[in-house]
């Protein structure tokens, strides 16, 4: 066969329109997502200043790494509370997972620094 007698294109097929529920129900999902990613992240700030001891004079806290094990847990435990809420995680893809896990984490460090600077000791 040469180059020229298979050229015929295969048709393109049309991308599926997305219906305003469609839409609705994808953006409420996001929503959702985020809304577990802030509450997580302050939930694990505030356990992380009382799990990870009284601060020293200078700021310091004796198991400052503890703090950080919990925050990488809350973003662990994520995938199962978006499971148990039935949400679909299959569709998630790595950007998705790495905005999940910054928001937390970003959360995290803001609800722990503000505990650790603005507590009487």
């Amino acid at each position: 066969m040469s180059e020229g007698e298979n050229t015929e294109k295969q048709p393109v097929q049309p991308k599926k329109q997305k219906t305003r529920e469609d839409k609705q129900a994808e953006h409420i999902n996001r929503i959702k997502r985020t809304l577990v990613a802030s509450f997580m992240g302050i939930l694990t700030g505030g356990v992380s200043y009382y799990a990870g001891g009284i601060p020293s004079a200078d700021g310091m806290q004796t198991d400052g790494l503890l703090g950080f094990m919990l925050m990488l847990a809350g973003i662990v435990l994520q995938k199962h509370i978006f499971m148990l809420s039935g949400m679909d995680t299959t569709k998630l893809g790595g950007k998705d997972w790495f905005y999940q896990g910054f928001m937390t984490f970003a959360f995290w460090f803001m609800t722990w620094t503000i505990l650790l600077t603005a507590i009487p000791k």
